[in-house]
């Protein structure tokens, strides 16, 4: 795999904070914010929370961003309903009113890029990357909103149907999917059942008939939320692998430090 990554320019050193952004409808939202040292140019990153929540394994994907040498926050979806509240629990009143509305989530994500774009070392490029929930996030956000890469880990119900008594209310995205702005990444567990292999053959198939840059790679043995370090899923083999082409893709598209 050739490396296209922006770490080629960056130290390794990095800040990381919480800030308040203006995000959908003008609502204060709380964000984490990591960022490398330096002014050299760079592309940022906006990273979606999985279900569990805007938590320490979120941030320390943030970071891990920041070390990569690219500007990147994540908004805390569950900030409206339970401001200050620990994870597990803002997790939990979210999910108990049906989870993040789509529109919602999409202006925030829109106010997120908006951010990094105005920083003084942005390059003008953003991407998106979501797991779990935030898979489907994410491409709904690259169907919505003008952003230049997107980054699927493993998102339910991008295509496929949802079953009666599923606790969020959520739709499939089928019918966005022409609007795909952005290069996508989608990477999957070929054990998981949400999204199972059936859901990622049809966002394989309508993906090329409308004729979108995409790549999909599908790990055998790993079932979801391999990425998570603090899960009992958690697959190495998988997540190695996973982190080099996320890497490589947005070195590809947000371009390397300097550029």
């Amino acid at each position: 795999m050739s490396d296209h990554t922006a770490a080629s320019g960056a130290t390794g050193s990095l800040s990381a904070t919480t800030i308040t952004l203006t995000g959908h409808g003008d609502d204060p939202v709380e964000a984490y914010v990591a960022r490398p040292e330096g002014d050299a140019t760079r592309g940022g990153v906006v990273v979606i929370h999985h279900m569990p929540g805007y938590d320490r394994a979120t941030k320390e994907i943030v970071r891990r961003f920041a070390e990569l040498g690219y500007d990147a926050i994540c908004p805390n979806l569950y900030f409206r309903e339970a401001p200050g509240a620990a994870p597990d629990d803002a997790a939990a009143t979210a999910r108990a009113i049906g989870g993040v509305p789509d529109e919602r989530l999409v202006g925030d994500v829109a106010a997120a890029a908006a951010y990094l774009r105005a920083l003084p070392t942005s390059n003008g490029k953003a991407g998106v990357i979501g797991y779990c929930s935030g898979g489907r996030q994410s491409v709904l956000a690259a169907c919505s909103t003008e952003l230049d890469a997107a980054v699927d880990c493993y998102g339910a119900f991008v295509t496929g149907t949802v079953p009666p008594g599923f606790p969020l209310k959520v739709t499939n995205i089928v019918g966005l999917l022409p609007e795909l702005g952005a290069p996508l990444l989608g990477l999957f567990g070929s054990l998981d059942t949400h999204p199972g292999p059936e859901q990622v053959d049809e966002l394989e198939q309508l993906l090329t008939k409308y004729g979108k840059d995409f790549e999909f790679h599908r790990y055998e043995g790993a079932g979801h939320a391999f990425f998570a370090t603090d899960r009992p899923n958690y697959n190495i083999a998988a997540a190695n692998d996973g982190w080099e082409r996320i890497a490589d893709f947005f070195g590809r598209h947000l371009g390397p430090v300097g550029s």
